[in-house]
């Protein structure tokens, strides 16, 4: 498992960078001000979890007792980066929080809580073993 999160942090990391160049280069004569820093917004939180990935890779190595944290952890911080990295970028293309039927304005925030889920479960997963 720990390789998967590694190459799933690698991908989002280069996604993250190249999301983050769009912005600052390919973005800037069709968006608002605002609506660059909500993309900027994004591809920061999109990075800062990609990086949560490689330490989640490294604490299953350290760590193989508290896999299924480790793992929650994981999957959480992918489900942050889409859902709220993701309804970032379609926000910010898009321009309204319509997507379809359904209102993007909900995905935010439930990435938010899948960003701090994943930070929980890692903490407890340290806790566990006594490194904390």
């Amino acid at each position: 498992m720990e390789s998967k999160f590694f190459s799933l942090g690698a991908i989002m990391a280069g996604l993250a960078v190249a999301t983050g160049a769009f912005g600052a280069h390919g973005l800037q004569k069709i968006v608002s001000a605002e609506s660059l820093v909500t993309w900027e917004k994004a591809a920061r939180y999109q990075m800062y979890h990609a990086f949560g990935l490689f330490v989640i890779a490294w604490a299953l190595t350290q760590w193989p007792e508290q896999a299924s944290l480790l793992t929650n952890a994981g999957w959480a911080f992918i489900a942050g980066i889409v859902l709220f990295s993701g309804s970032l970028y379609i926000l910010v293309f898009t321009g309204t929080l319509k997507f379809g039927f359904f209102n993007i304005a909900y995905l935010t925030p439930l990435g938010g809580v899948a960003f701090v889920l994943g930070w929980f479960w890692l903490m407890l997963a340290a806790i566990r073993t006594g490194s904390a």
